[in-house]
């Protein structure tokens, strides 16, 4: 494994049509959307779609979904434990190390030492927290977005003796009817120097990133309904580049053709920062 080369920024443009990106579970699941009306992923959400296609990519990933574990693990703790290495560590009460925990956990799994991961169990005389390279900020929309709602019924009755003449209704979807959404992240060199985060672990960064929706179509998200349409990637030759993250996000230029855009191409997106590095596109 090669150190990271120097600092990475990358931005994605992922569209979503007739699908709901990220449901808010304390509004009705309807999706996400700021007090301007611009629509919303959390990075949360982002993260968990990254460690799925990770887990894809054949990596070996600490903070699984229950519905896509490659283990027969149920809890966190007992994948902690299955490491005989790290389960001997932090069960040491009288010399445990927290670094040589970390190191560890680090070794065994991808996430970890890409996003970071807080390690304490019940019962577990050691707890340590990992800090990772790669961060992410919640998407936001280009334009306001609508949210379309329609209700749903059921013609089949759940359980015998509760017979219905008619459909029953059963709730509310909610969908996005179009709109691009940018994402925004960046991997810092010194933090990928303590996690062993390398440039092997940042080349399985990209193809997860530029495949994102790969193998996430659901009931909200059909498949086809999620695109990655457009992404940039910085890769630095330095750790900390003359030219910021934040100047690098804001040196794009957006602009609607159209007052409703209804495709990404109804979206004119350059970028240009004087003194830059140019980024790869894909």
């Amino acid at each position: 494994m090669s150190e990271l080369k120097g600092k990475i920024d990358f931005t994605l443009f992922i569209s979503a049509n007739n699908a709901n990106p990220n449901g808010d579970p304390l509004n009705g699941n309807r999706p996400r959307i700021n007090m301007d009306g611009f629509g919303e992923i959390s990075d949360v959400c982002i993260k968990r779609k990254i460690r799925n296609r990770f887990q894809d990519l054949g990596q070996k990933i600490f903070v699984q979904s229950d519905d896509r574990t490659d283990d027969a693990y149920t809890s966190l703790k007992d994948r902690a434990d299955s490491c005989a290495e790290l389960k001997a560590e932090m069960g040491n009460k009288k010399n445990a190390n927290r670094d040589a925990c970390a190191a560890i956990a680090c070794k065994e799994w991808l996430d970890v030492r890409a996003f970071g991961q807080v390690f304490a169990f019940k019962g577990i005389p050691v707890s340590f927290g990992v800090r990772g390279p790669v961060s992410i900020h919640q998407a936001v929309s280009l334009s306001p977005i609508d949210i379309i709602s329609m209700q749903i019924t059921k013609s089949v009755n759940s359980e015998s003796g509760k017979e219905s003449k008619a459909s029953d209704t059963m709730g509310t979807k909610h969908r996005v009817g179009f709109a691009v959404y940018k994402v925004m992240g960046s991997v810092n060199v010194q933090l990928a120097e303590k996690t062993g985060f390398s440039q092997e672990d940042a080349e399985v960064l990209k193809e997860a990133l530029k495949t994102l929706f790969e193998n996430d179509a659901s009931s909200a998200r059909p498949e086809g309904s999620m695109e990655v349409c457009k992404m940039y990637w910085w890769q630095h030759d330095e750790k900390t580049p003359a030219v910021s993250s934040g100047k690098i996000q804001r040196g794009f230029t957006i602009k609607a053709n159209k007052e409703h855009p209804r495709k990404f191409e109804d979206y004119d997106i350059s970028w240009d920062v004087e003194g830059c590095k140019q980024p790869e596109e894909f």
